[in-house]
């Protein structure tokens, strides 16, 4: 089943929170939204019908390994698309994560592995550290 926008940045949203808070329910993903609750629950049941989140029973939200890989791309090509914005273009943090935002999901595989690989070879160079 094709996955939409909006369900990659359900996923990635469920990861976020996960990472941050451990258990997570629809009603942690409606309010970092900023959605309604129903609207949350109706996007759960499309995501669980399509085997990428199982729902406990007492409610909790868990990524399947096919949900978590999906909401983990999403979450590195949002991560190194806004800090090459920042560090190689100078767009401001804020503009640099809205965009991210958007531009993770359309991005070519080609055009994400040179951002890549541009921020790997800009990566500035530790400080030495004086000998004693």
């Amino acid at each position: 089943m094709k996955i939409y926008e909006s369900g990659e940045n359900y996923l990635e949203t469920i990861l976020i929170l996960q990472n941050e808070k451990g258990n997570v329910r629809s009603i942690d993903v409606a309010a970092e939204l900023n959605f309604s609750k129903p609207s949350i629950s109706r996007a759960m049941g499309i995501l669980k019908n399509a085997g990428y989140i199982n729902i406990d029973k007492i409610g909790n939200i868990h990524l399947t390994e096919s949900g978590r890989k999906i909401a983990e791309e999403m979450y590195e090509r949002h991560q190194m698309i806004s800090r090459f914005f920042v560090e190689a273009l100078g767009v401001s943090r804020d503009v640099a994560i809205q965009d991210a935002c958007r531009i993770e999901h359309v991005i070519s595989t080609e055009s994400f592995a040179q951002i890549k690989n541009w921020l790997q070879d800009n990566e500035p160079s530790p400080k030495k550290q004086p000998e004693k």
